[in-house]
């Protein structure tokens, strides 16, 4: 039976449900490389869309996240998305770390998945880390 509700892709729906406590998932934009051996969910249809804060919200209104790490480059390259990253992880208590994007590209390797958006903003991307649901 489809889903009508919630996340309507099939293989975002699946690595969500994966999630155990402290796995992560990056919800890139456009240009992030995802390394081999990491789930791509490509949602990319063209630029700008879907955009990096639709992808992400639709993945922290079905994920328990416990924590987020986004590239410190965020701040002065692209302070706006970073205001709103902030505001939608504070509405849902997440702590946000900022590493150098070099250090945040390496982290990625360790990801179950990488949900690409069509996103063209500099340093639209984050790495989720799953909480519990308990």
């Amino acid at each position: 039976m489809r889903k009508n509700s919630g996340t309507l892709n099939p293989a975002l729906s699946r690595v969500i449900s994966e999630l155990g406590h402290t796995d992560e998932l990056v919800v890139t934009d456009a240009g992030l490389p995802i390394p081999d051996g990491v789930e791509r969910i490509d949602l990319a249809l063209t630029a700008n869309v879907p955009e990096f804060l639709q992808c992400l919200d639709v993945v922290l209104a079905e994920a328990q996240v416990e924590a987020a790490v986004a590239a410190s480059e965020i701040t002065t390259h692209s302070p706006e998305l970073h205001a709103a990253l902030r505001d939608r992880l504070d509405r849902h208590n997440i702590p946000l770390e900022l590493v150098p994007h070099t250090d945040f590209k390496t982290r990625t390797k360790n990801a179950k998945a990488a949900v690409r958006s069509g996103e063209f903003t500099s340093y639209a991307n984050v790495i989720l880390v799953a909480g519990v649901v308990y």
